[in-house]
């Protein structure tokens, strides 16, 4: 099969494609034949030699990605919950390897669910580690009806899965965004937008419940000024956001801190309200395997609508 291999740490010229062996699967694992895979941040950093590189360093051959749907092709001696030709979707071991750059992946079946007949295998694979991301957000903040929550970068991935949540639970949500965002940010259903380049946020927002916070560092800072206090704050994980408990705590403010994990339970959550048209995948441009690289400089370009999707 043709997987797309990172010959080492460095920039995108570094992921190539090859043939390698078919994976193995164990007794709860299933082997997944490829439809689509989704490109995150994440991927970024670590193919730079940051993020989950430490994980999959001494791994060979190291293949990126987490983020796939597909068709299930072969199954476990212990699996029963899935069948061959089953259509599903999940984000594969993170934090560790998930090698899901590839034609083919073995997948614990508890990291899956089956994908909706009404969406398509780019919208899945676009609705796996940034939606399980959102969600546990939403749940971590405890998001109440009425909350004014406020999302930063509400157009990126996570941020444009937290606004749909949330709105689905009965908050009122403020997304951030530039200019030429605003009409997609109230599309998936903010209340309010507020451009962050054109005026200072605390001359535009006050009496926040809830935070999301993608940025970290001074991003932080501004946020817990517009905040009640008594709220919350949850910092993803950024490099710049490792004081915000303390940082918090000193207003009288919960901080929190967050990295997604694997979860076909979760995954299960996404796929019902997906399937119920509550929550959608943006999937602004779709790749083809070959063209790995020019995505992941898309992605490293820090202007991503929603998500972006390589097509197996």
């Amino acid at each position: 099969m043709k997987a797309i291999v990172l010959k080492d740490f460095g920039s995108a010229d570094n992921l190539e494609v090859e043939e390698i062996q078919l994976p193995a699967i164990k007794d709860k694992e299933v082997l997944i034949e490829v439809k689509a895979i989704s490109i995150n941040p994440v991927d970024v950093k670590t193919r730079a030699g940051k993020g989950a590189a430490a994980r999959i360093k001494d791994d060979k051959p190291m293949i990126l990605g987490w983020d796939v749907s597909g068709i299930i092709t072969q199954t476990g001696s212990s699996v029963s919950n899935f069948k061959i030709g089953d259509e599903v979707f999940g984000m594969l071991n993170f934090p560790g390897h998930g090698k899901a750059y590839a034609e083919y992946v073995a997948v614990p079946v508890n990291q899956l669910a089956i994908k909706p007949k009404n969406i398509s295998f780019e919208e899945a694979a676009a609705a796996t580690l940034a939606a399980l991301t959102a969600w546990e957000v939403i749940e971590a903040l405890n998001i109440q009806p009425g909350e004014r929550f406020l999302v930063h970068a509400a157009a990126g991935g996570v941020g444009h899965f937290a606004v749909q949540i949330a709105k689905h639970f009965g908050a009122y949500v403020i997304g951030t965004a530039s200019a030429a965002n605003k009409d997609f940010v109230l599309s998936i259903g903010a209340d309010e937008f507020v451009d962050y380049k054109a005026q200072p946020l605390d001359e535009v927002l006050s009496n926040i419940d809830k935070v999301l916070d993608t940025i970290g560092g001074e991003n932080i800072d501004l946020s817990l000024q517009l905040m009640k206090p008594g709220g919350a704050i949850l910092s993803l994980p950024s490099g710049k956001n490792e004081d915000v408990q303390e940082k918090a705590e000193a207003k009288g403010i919960k901080g929190i801190r967050l990295l997604v994990h694997s979860s076909g339970e979760n995954q299960q959550k996404i796929a019902a309200l997906m399937e119920q048209g509550i929550i959608k995948s943006h999937v602004s441009k779709v790749f083809s395997f070959d063209e790995i690289k020019a995505a992941h400089l898309q992605i490293e370009s820090g202007r991503t609508v929603g998500k972006i999707v390589i097509k197996v």
